[in-house]
Order: C-alpha cells, then sequence, then structure tokens
C-alpha cells in the first residue's frame, strides 16, 4: 500500500480522535472541505471515519491498523472496479438484513454480507457502519478478520455458498 494516502488518512484519523476525545463528539463538525476532498480521494465520507474515530474512542477497537486496511480495501476497489466514481445507490437500514436473520444457520451472516458488499462500493447510509461492534463481535465468535471478510466478500462477487463455506471453515 501506497503512504501517500494511508499517512494523511492516519493523520486525520490521529486529529479527529484527539477532537472527539476532547470533547467534540457531532460528526458534523469534524471535516473541512480539505479533509472531504482528501475522504472522497480515496472513496470514503467523512461519517464513514468519524464512525471508526468515536467506535476507537468509546470501544478500542477498531484499532488504527484495521481502519487503515479496512480503507485500503475501499480505496482499491473504489478505484479498480469503480474507475474512481462513487455509487449512486444508497443502502438504507431498512434494506438490510435483520439482526437475527441467518444463512445456512450462521445468524448475522446475511446482514454482514449485504454491509461488506455495500463497503465495498460506498453505498453504505451514513447510521449504517461496517465493523459496528456487532460485526466485531461475529468475526471474533467466528475466527475471522473484518479485513479479509471484506477482501472475500470481493473476491466471491455474490456468491453466497462460498462466503459460508468460508465462516464455517474459519470457526474451526
Amino acid at each position: 500500500m501506497s503512504a501517500s494516502w494511508e499517512t494523511p488518512l492516519l493523520a486525520l484519523f490521529d486529529r479527529w480522535l484527539a477532537r472527539y476525545r476532547a470533547g467534540q463528539t457531532r460528526w458534523e463538525s469534524f471535516s473541512d472541505s480539505e479533509d472531504e476532498a482528501f475522504l472522497r480521494s480515496i472513496g470514503y465520507t467523512p461519517r464513514e471515519l468519524f464512525d471508526y474515530v468515536e467506535d476507537h474512542a468509546n470501544h478500542g477497537e477498531p484499532d488504527a491498523g484495521t481502519i487503515i486496511n479496512i480503507a485500503g480495501v475501499r480505496r482499491e476497489y473504489f478505484l479498480n472496479v469503480q474507475g474512481g466514481k462513487p455509487s449512486t445507490n444508497l443502502i438504507t437500514p431498512a434494506e438490510l438484513p435483520g439482526k437475527g436473520d441467518t444463512l445456512d444457520g450462521i445468524a448475522w451472516l446475511p446482514r454482514l454480507i449485504r454491509k461488506a458488499e455495500g463497503k465495498l462500493r460506498g453505498e453504505l447510509d451514513p447510521d449504517i457502519m461496517y465493523g459496528c461492534p456487532g460485526d466485531l463481535a461475529f468475526f471474533e465468535s467466528h475466527g475471522l478478520d473484518p479485513v479479509e471478510f471484506l477482501r472475500f466478500v470481493w473476491e466471491c462477487a455474490g456468491d453466497r455458498q462460498q462466503i459460508v463455506q468460508h465462516v464455517i471453515a474459519a470457526g474451526h
């Protein structure tokens, strides 16, 4: 990965984390036009980064390395698959499978797959977060890494059964 985008993203994360810890907790006031232009260049939005800042500050996860690596997968997809053009589609919370929905008996998996696909394409509503505490609990309980899972969902290109087999294999 190129430091040309990682270094500024990490600096932005650190700056926002310091502001959040100092009591500035409303995401709308975090970014300026320069921050927004940079985030757009990697296929990100201010709210996406803010959600990671907030969860890191409040729960200690995801860590900065995971955040950078998730952004790296998104950036790669944005540049190589989407040609640097953002999607005009938006996945709303109502369109996500329910938290209790199952796929081959695995709870949360349909929701997580949909969120991963939306994360790759930059289509998640601002109120949806890939890597939220529920997602992280799923990853931990199934022996999965959020970055590797995101990349695997990309590689599977919609093949749900392949994803199920991967989750089952990881849990053993």
